[in-house]
C-alpha cells in the first residue's frame, strides 16, 4: 500500500509541474493583467466603493437573491482564507523560496480583475428557482453568456459542463481533503500524542461539517460571517504582535522578497523559475483568482446590479493574499526557518506553527493550530456549497444530498491521505477548473467593461 501511494504521489507530482509550467502561469496572470487593462485598473479605481459596498450602505432586501453582499464575501473568504494562508504560503516558500510569495502578490493584484469580472458575469448570467434560490457561476455564464453574445449555444453548453465537472472533482481535493490533512499537519505539531490518530480527528471534523452543510447557503453564509472575521483578527492579530517586535526586520525580509523574485545573480535563474511556479500555484490556491470558484457564492448575493457583487468580490483576493498571506510570509522569513535553517522534516502548517513558535513559544505554535482548524473548517463547508452546486447543475437537484454525504466522509478519508498527495491532487484539479472560465472572461471582457461603464454612468447621475 505504502509502494503504491508513492508512485501515485510521484506520478500526480509530475503531471503537476507539467500543468503549473510557464503555459498556465502565462495564462492565469495574462489572463489578469488582460482584464486590468480592459477593465481600466477597476481594482484601484473603484477600491473605495467596493469597501462602501461591504458596509450594506447599498444593501436592499427587496433586491432578488439569497445572502447580503457582506454575507456573500465571507461565504467566499471563508473558502479562500484557509489553509492556503498558513501551510500555503509555507509551502510555498519551502518550495520555492521567499521570492514565491512576490509572484503570490502578483497573482493577486491581477487576479482582483479576474474576480470582478467572473462574479460580475455570475450575477448577469444567474438563475431563479421557484424556491427563490439562486444558482450561478461560470457554468451558466459559459452556457447561457455564450450563447447569448455569440451565438455559440453548443460550444457554453459543453464548456459549462466541462468546468461543472471539473469543480465537482476539485472540490473533493482543494475544498476538502487539502484542509483536513492540513488541519492534521497543525495538530500533529501542537499534540504529537495525537500523531497516530488521524482517522478520529477526520471523524471529528467530518462531523461538524455534515451539520452545517446540510442547510445550504444560508446557513453556510451565516456560519461564515461569523467565523471569517474571527479568525482573520486573531491571527493576523497575532502576526502583527511578531511584526511589531520584530519591526526593524521587516524592510530587510521585503527586500528578501523581491531580490529572490527577480535577481538571477543573487539566487540562479532556475531558483527564479521555482519561485514563479510556486507562488503563482499557491497563489492561486489562496484566493482563487481565475479558478471560477467564489462567483458560485457571490452569485447568491442580494443585488440588481451585477457590478456591485463584482466590485465586493474583488476585494477577496487582496484580503487573502495582500493581507493575510503577506503576515503569514513575513513571520517565516524573519523568523529565518527558511532555506538551510528549515528543519527537514516541516513544511506546510508545520513549519508556519515553527516559525510562530519562535517568538512565542508553544503559544505561538497554538495560534497556527487553531487557526488552522477554524481556516480550514470554514473553507471545507464554502467548497461544499461549490460542489454541490455543480452537482445540482450536471444531474439536477437530486444529486445535492448523495454529494453532501460522499463529502463528508472524503473529509475524513483526506484526514488520513499524505501531504504532498493531496497538494498535487489539488493543483492538478485546480488547473483543469480554470481552463474554461478563463475562456469565458477572456470573450466576455467587452461585456463587463461595458455593464461597468453603464454602472459609473447610472451613479454619477443620481449623484448629480
Amino acid at each position: 500500500m505504502e509502494d503504491m501511494i508513492a508512485l501515485l504521489t510521484q506520478l500526480t507530482g509530475t503531471i503537476s509541474g507539467y500543468a503549473w509550467g510557464i503555459p498556465s502561469i502565462v495564462l492565469l496572470v495574462g489572463t489578469g493583467l488582460y482584464l486590468t487593462w480592459r477593465m481600466r485598473f477597476v481594482q484601484l479605481r473603484h477600491f473605495g466603493h467596493a469597501t462602501a459596498l461591504v458596509s450594506g450602505r447599498y444593501d436592499n432586501s427587496d433586491d432578488p437573491g439569497e445572502v447580503t453582499h457582506f454575507q456573500a464575501l465571507s461565504a467566499a473568504l471563508s473558502a479562500t482564507v484557509g489553509t492556503g494562508n498558513i501551510a500555503g504560503v509555507a509551502t510555498a516558500i519551502a518550495l520555492g523560496g521567499p521570492g514565491a510569495v512576490f509572484w503570490m502578490w502578483i497573482t493577486a493584484l491581477v487576479g482582483m480583475a479576474t474576480k470582478y469580472t467572473s462574479c460580475t458575469l455570475a450575477l448577469k448570467y444567474r438563475v431563479y428557482h421557484e424556491d427563490g434560490s439562486v444558482s450561478g457561476g461560470p457554468m451558466y455564464t459559459l452556457s447561457r453568456g455564450l450563447a447569448e453574445q455569440f451565438g455559440m449555444k453548443k460550444t457554453g453548453a459543453v464548456l459549462g459542463f466541462l468546468f461543472a465537472l471539473f469543480t465537482l472533482i476539485a472540490s473533493f481535493g482543494i475544498g476538502n481533503m487539502v484542509q483536513a490533512n492540513s488541519v492534521v499537519d497543525g495538530v500533529r505539531y501542537i499534540f504529537p500524542e495525537l500523531a497516530n490518530h488521524s482517522t478520529l480527528l477526520g471523524v471529528i471534523m467530518g462531523a461538524a461539517v455534515g451539520l452545517v452543510i446540510i442547510g445550504g447557503i444560508k446557513r453556510i453564509a451565516q456560519v461564515a460571517s461569523r467565523i471569517v472575521p474571527f479568525m482573520a483578527v486573531v491571527y493576523c492579530g497575532a502576526a502583527l504582535i511578531m511584526l511589531m517586535v520584530n519591526i526593524t526586520a521587516i524592510p530587510e525580509a521585503l527586500w528578501t522578497i523581491v531580490n529572490m523574485a527577480l535577481n538571477p545573480y543573487a539566487v540562479g535563474g532556475g531558483a527564479i523559475g521555482a519561485a514563479m511556479q510556486y507562488g503563482v500555484a499557491r497563489g492561486v490556491f489562496s484566493n482563487e483568482a481565475g479558478l471560477g470558484s467564489a462567483p458560485m457564492a457571490h452569485a447568491a448575493a442580494r443585488t440588481k446590479e451585477p457590478v456591485r457583487e463584482g466590485l465586493v468580490a474583488m476585494l477577496g483576493p487582496f484580503i487573502d493574499t495582500i493581507v493575510i498571506c503577506t503576515m503569514t510570509a513575513l513571520v517565516i522569513v524573519i523568523s529565518g526557518v527558511w532555506g538551510d535553517a528549515r528543519p527537514e522534516d516541516l513544511k506546510g502548517a508545520a513549519l508556519s506553527a515553527h516559525a510562530f513558535a519562535q517568538v512565542f513559544g508553544d503559544f505561538g505554535a497554538w495560534v497556527v493550530g487553531f487557526g488552522l482548524i477554524f481556516f480550514a473548517y470554514s473553507t471545507i463547508i464554502a467548497w461544499s456549497y461549490y460542489g454541490d452546486r455543480s452537482a445540482e447543475y450536471l444531474f439536477g437537484e437530486k444529486a445535492v444530498l448523495p454529494y453532501r454525504i460522499v463529502y463528508t466522509v472524503l473529509v475524513v478519508v483526506g484526514a488520513s491521505v499524505p501531504l504532498e498527495l493531496v497538494w498535487n491532487f489539488a493543483d492538478i484539479a485546480n488547473i483543469f477548473m480554470a481552463a474554461p472560465n478563463l475562456i469565458s472572461l477572456i470573450l466576455l471582457a467587452g461585456l463587463v467593461s461595458k455593464l461597468t461603464d453603464d454602472y459609473f454612468d447610472q451613479k454619477r447621475d443620481q449623484q448629480s
